[in-house]
């Protein structure tokens, strides 16, 4: 698994800071150059300060946007220059308790927009940047802040902003309708069943909340994803989902269909909510029949090819973040696994599909 968080050395009485690793000269005041390779250690220096990084090759980092930790000795990589899976974490707080939830929340929060704002600045042109949490809305004003903040200097910049969908208001709409070209929203939407949306989500009236807003976004022009995680409790469902999505959601950009996560609540509540597509495809193959016919864009999320029928395959995409994706033994000789998005490092075949077959 690809570290996102590198081992340190810094004075600990500094403040964190945030720069880049130069790839060659310095660009600005924020970047850091090399002046000292020992065994194992990088010495870089930014400014007046110096730090150093360890177990880390210095082609591994080049371009990379760290927010170095001098207590805690640890460098972050906010941003890694190469991979064009980047994401800050807004908050771990969420008003909501989804059951199969890759980052449990916690009551606490920690405000990091001014060291994503100097992240962003100093990010690779033309990058999209993950928004996630927890909920990010939450913290609606700050993050609306952050975002004026970061386009006001950097116009080649977008951002992909994952969200339950319940904080919306008619009030940003005119905020929405500014960003919108630059803006993608990723929302999901477990169910057209308000009781089973809301028992996914663990939160009493979040469907009906959740409609509303949903509709605010299209008449505020917002590109907008529609996630859904397949699950025992809503595989069946997935049609009459399909449904709905097609009538009430036209303007939707595309309807994400995903796997589950095994970790955090998802590994906690894995036997009773995993569904596996491997030799039950039927209810996913009719809602995205249903969706083709009328139109309507589909992605499959987290799907291991083998897992999805031939005629299937070409909506499964490469989406397992590279820091967190694996193959299995079986990979090793299938001819599909350079287009395949993998496992997840967490996934365990004891208790994972049942028909993984190289193909």
């Amino acid at each position: 698994m690809i570290p996102l968080r590198l081992k340190s050395e810094c004075d600990r009485t500094l403040a964190p800071f945030v720069t880049r690793i130069a790839e060659e000269e310095p660009r600005c005041a924020e970047d850091a150059t090399l002046w000292s390779e020992e065994a194992g250690t990088l010495g870089y220096q930014t400014g007046q300060i110096k730090f150093r990084l360890s177990d880390v090759a210095p082609a591994e980092v080049a371009g990379d946007v760290l927010l170095v930790d001098p207590r805690r000795q640890i460098a972050h990589r906010l941003i890694r220059a190469a991979s064009p899976h980047n994401t800050f974490l807004i908050t771990e707080q969420c008003d909501q308790l989804c059951l199969m939830c890759s980052q449990p929340p916690k009551p606490q929060h920690q405000d990091m927009f001014d060291h994503f704002l100097a992240a962003s600045r100093l990010a690779p042109t033309g990058a999209q940047i993950g928004l996630s949490g927890g909920e990010p809305l939450l913290h609606k004003d700050a993050l609306f802040a952050f975002i004026d903040a970061v386009f006001a200097t950097r116009d080649d910049l977008c951002f992909h902003i994952l969200t339950n969908g319940q904080y919306f208001e008619r009030a940003d709409l005119a905020w929405l309708r500014k960003h919108r070209a630059r803006l993608l929203w990723g929302v999901p939407i477990y169910s057209d069943n308000p009781a089973t949306h809301d028992e996914i989500v663990g939160k009493p009236g979040a469907f009906a909340q959740l409609s509303p807003n949903l509709a605010l976004l299209g008449l505020a022009g917002a590109a907008l994803e529609l996630r859904t995680v397949v699950l025992r409790q809503n595989a069946p469902g997935l049609s009459s989902l399909a449904d709905f999505i097609a009538r009430h959601l036209p303007f939707a950009a595309t309807w994400a269909i995903m796997q589950m996560e095994r970790i955090g609540y998802g590994r906690m509540n894995w036997g009773r909510c995993f569904f596996d597509s491997s030799i039950d495809f039927a209810s996913l193959g009719a809602a995205i029949d249903l969706m083709r016919a009328r139109r309507q864009d589909v992605t499959l999320y987290n799907f291991p090819l083998c897992t999805v029928p031939p005629a299937y395959r070409d909506l499964a995409a490469r989406s397992i973040s590279d820091w967190k994706q694996k193959y299995l033994p079986a990979c090793a000789t299938c001819s599909l696994r350079d287009d395949c998005a993998g496992f997840f490092e967490w996934y365990r075949e004891e208790d994972g599909f049942m028909e993984i077959r190289p193909q």
